[in-house]
């Protein structure tokens, strides 16, 4: 095992720094970082999108698909991020057009579209005559030549702010409601947050409402994971005693409040002067945020509490932003298929692609969207946390000193640990990648079995050989080896079992999908993987372990945390909500509990993959 010759590598302008092996793509390395990189092209090098700029440091030999270059661009230090790969340390330019996401002044989703900045929420300048007597907001309804409504509370606040200001006036408003009045001597401010509300994970994008700019970006915990690891666990916790619900969406909305006051930070704004909110979220956390009753998930037929969107006031859930902003709650297709699916279908410009497509986002609630002549089939499945590194041995997050690649070459392992700090554990990639190499080296049976060390293969290296280790009955495989204090870093046949769980149920969904809409894996375009931990696995492993269908790698895209993006473009645009709402409409929903097939397909997706059966 080897993990010292870790190379660091910096990527400007942002200045983020990450430790990969020599080899690693530039790609790789990218994601590692926190970057979404242009690939429509599924990493093929066809495109010509991911380009880079190699500012120092080595890269490897140009690959032949990078054709794309001419000599001359390489001379002068440009690189695809897909072709090469990192062989020093490096400082590497990544421009704005190679970014998935180019949140400037404008969002651009995977199908290259640009997103016009139009939100519900408005700003309209306005001067009144001086000598004009009559209170505040008649006089803003006749220059507005419309009638607007406000707390009354507030209006002879907003009558005293109008007459400070001589007359003029920012006014800020949601349709016919005033959100705010701001002096017209300075710039208007009116800014939006659009949530990614994760069964783990929480993310918070602050966007200028009137310029479609990002201001900020910031993420958290969900406050919820004591009460279950699970979104299954939670809804057990509410149905044994109610009185759990208010607790766990305090504790979600804790994490909501946690990101504002990050992001507040961040811009060097008040938290009033965000006037407007999106949320997208599974079934569950949709309905818990806002303080809905889901005991109804868990029992058959699985039934959301509402499925259209809807727009709630953000003060009465406890969100500290603008005392009269209101929180929109993406639409729910059915079950456990929520509105994170249908901003990802969004994000992704999906019901607009033109040949068969499938929509993955691999998380602790895994949810599956396929699309085929018009026809769009949704279903979720329950893969649990072993992605996330819970309910592994010595699993974690994708924090620093987790493991997060393993790869056997020169017959011995060698590891990626984030952060370049001592490993203490593995997270959900370098659990996939482990399996992987195992099974290719004959470690592993396809049923899952660990091999005992009397049973290994003759010609397998004796640095590997050494690492399988009986505990008890059960053999182990040792990562890394005990030193001192460190404990050892083991995967136990436990672990093993776990991730075929996990990996059984997404591709029991995706089975099940195809076969109801009449297709073949080979039948898809394009496999599109969302989510914070599709973005980091390696295709070719998750392919080994049979957790992704046996594609040509340019088939298989990322596409960045495709929740997090639909939340911002509902947040920008008043057409995108519309669309979200007619893809709602479109979806039809697979109930995979009630299909009489599924559990046979699950069964054998347990299986890993026969040697040869996946690219």
């Amino acid at each position: 095992m080897s993990s010292d010759i870790e190379l660091r590598v910096t990527f400007q302008p942002s200045g983020r720094t990450v430790h990969v092996l020599p080899g690693t793509a530039i790609l790789e390395a990218a994601a590692r970082a926190g970057f979404v990189l242009l690939t429509p092209c599924g990493g093929g090098g066809t495109c010509g999108k991911c380009r880079v700029k190699i500012h120092s440091g080595t890269t490897g030999a140009p690959d032949a698909r990078a054709h794309r270059l001419t000599a001359a661009q390489r001379r002068e230090g440009w690189r695809l991020a897909c072709c090469d790969t990192i062989e020093s340390e490096a400082v590497i330019e990544i421009p704005p057009t190679s970014l998935f996401e180019h949140s400037q002044k404008i969002l651009t989703g995977d199908a290259g579209h640009t997103l016009a900045v139009d939100p519900v929420v408005r700003v309209t300048t306005v001067k009144l005559p001086p000598a004009d007597t009559r209170p505040g907001l008649d006089c803003l309804d006749a220059a507005l030549g419309e009638t607007l409504s406000i707390d009354p509370a507030r209006a002879g606040e907003l009558t005293d702010r109008l007459r400070a200001g001589g007359q003029q006036a920012h006014i800020v408003q949601e349709g016919c409601r005033l959100l705010d009045l701001q002096p017209a001597t300075a710039p208007a401010v009116a800014l939006g947050v659009a949530f990614d509300l994760g069964t783990t994970t929480v993310v918070g994008t602050l966007l200028d409402l009137v310029t479609g700019t990002e201001r900020g970006v910031a993420a958290a915990l969900n406050g919820q994971i004591p009460f279950g690891d699970d979104v299954l666990s939670r809804i057990l916790r509410v149905r044994e005693n109610p009185a759990r619900l208010p607790e766990l969406q305090a504790a979600a909305m804790c994490s909501l409040n946690e990101i504002v006051g990050t992001l507040c930070r961040q811009a060097g704004i008040a938290p009033e002067r965000i006037v407007h909110a999106t949320l997208a979220g599974n079934t569950t956390m949709q309905q818990i945020i806002c303080g809905l009753d889901p005991t109804a998930l868990g029992e058959i037929p699985f039934t959301p509490a509402f499925v259209h969107s809807f727009e709630v006031p953000a003060a009465s859930l406890g969100l500290a932003i603008h005392p009269a902003a209101s929180l929109y709650v993406f639409p729910q297709i059915g079950g456990f298929v929520g509105g994170d699916t249908v901003a990802g279908m969004i994000a992704s410009n999906f019901d607009r692609l033109p040949k068969p497509t499938l929509l993955v986002d691999i998380g602790t609630n895994g949810e599956i969207a396929l699309l085929h002549h018009g026809r769009i089939f949704c279903a979720s499945t329950a893969a649990g946390p072993a992605f996330e590194g819970a309910r592994i041995a010595q699993g974690m997050r994708a924090t620093a000193g987790a493991i997060e690649k393993v790869l056997i070459r020169d017959g011995d392992i060698h590891i990626n640990v984030i952060g370049n700090t001592p490993p203490a554990g593995l997270c959900g990639t370098a659990l996939i990648d482990t399996v992987a190499e195992l099974l290719r080296h004959g470690l592993l049976e396809p049923t899952g079995r660990l091999l005992l060390p009397e049973e290994l293969p003759a010609a397998l290296p004796e640095a590997l050989r050494r690492r399988i280790e009986r505990t008890g009955d059960d053999p182990r495989f040792v990562l890394v080896p005990a030193a001192g204090d460190r404990a050892a870093v083991c995967l136990t046949q436990r672990d093993i079992r776990e991730l075929q769980l996990a990996s059984g149920a997404i591709r029991a969904g995706i089975e099940t999908l195809l076969q109801r809409a009449g297709l073949a894996a080979t039948d898809l375009d394009a496999v599109l993987l969302a989510g914070a931990f599709g973005n980091f696995i390696r295709r070719s492993n998750a392919q080994r372990i049979g957790l992704l269908p046996p594609l040509p790698h340019e088939r298989i895209r990322f596409i960045g945390n495709a929740s997090s993006m639909g939340a911002k473009m509902a947040l920008l645009s008043a057409a995108e909500r519309n669309r979200a709402e007619t893809l709602r409409a479109r979806a039809e929903h697979v109930d995979l509990g009630s299909d009489p097939g599924f559990l046979d397909i699950f069964c054998q997706s347990m299986l890993f993959p026969e040697e040869g059966a996946a690219l």
